[in-house]
């Protein structure tokens, strides 16, 4: 058997319940993200960022006092926070023992970051200019969008897959819609970024799932095959 057919046999194993409902995220992700480059890039259009801009205006006009919650709850997707989790919690994952989780969670913050900054350098859009607070770097698409989908849907994810923790899910996920509002809310992006942020990190998520099952799968698989040789 060729080392072609071994591979698409093994893709053919992994179709599973939890891989079909992967490449239907990855798909809605992609086509989700594409959308809104064309909507932004394309189009020009900017009657979504300004519909939601105002809308958090008005918000923030009649709650003056939100500025502050929302300000603390934009912290949990910067990378002062993110970097050292991504690192705290991949080590005790490991030391609990489940360390493909541990390098999953690794992967995917690395490859995030990694990514993000690709992808707001290719689109070079700049920040809207009444900004609450201070930001660097470009717009589209959020990093705090992208980033908050692969750290916190990775958490999910495992708290639900092993843990026995499937409870967790929502508010997590809730989480993550919570963090892209404060970013519209204190004009550091476009809601159309924010959208972008959530689909980007959705499809990566996925990606770097399914890459790091079939490494693992066929890792064992070559070394249960070289138990037998010996």
């Amino acid at each position: 058997m060729n080392r072609f057919t071994s591979r698409l046999l093994t893709l053919i194993g992994l179709l599973t319940a939890e891989v079909v409902l992967g490449a239907v995220l990855f798909v809605a992700g992609f086509a989700l993200f594409f959308y809104m480059s064309r909507v932004v890039f394309v189009n020009n259009s900017m009657a979504l960022d300004d519909w939601a801009g105002g809308l958090m205006d008005e918000l923030r006009y009649r709650f003056p006092g939100l500025t502050g919650p929302v300000r603390f709850v934009t912290f949990f997707a910067a990378l002062p926070f993110l970097l050292p989790a991504g690192i705290v919690v991949p080590v005790l994952l490991h030391r609990a023992g489940h360390t493909r989780e541990a390098w999953h969670l690794v992967l995917a913050m690395l490859g995030g970051i990694i990514l993000n900054q690709l992808l707001k350098t290719y689109f070079n859009r700049p920040r809207p200019s009444n900004g609450l607070l201070e930001t660097l770097g470009l717009s589209f698409p959020s990093g705090h969008a992208m980033l908050a989908v692969t750290f916190y849907g990775c958490l999910a994810w495992l708290l639900a897959r092993h843990f026995g923790r499937p409870g967790w899910v929502v508010p997590l996920l809730l989480w993550v819609l919570l963090i892209g509002l404060t970013r519209v809310y204190l004009h550091a992006h476009y809601a159309t970024d924010v959208l972008a942020g959530f689909a980007g990190g959705a499809a990566w998520l996925v990606a770097c799932r399914l890459g790091i099952r079939l490494f693992w799968k066929e890792e064992k698989e070559v070394m249960g095959a070289d138990t037998l040789s010996e």
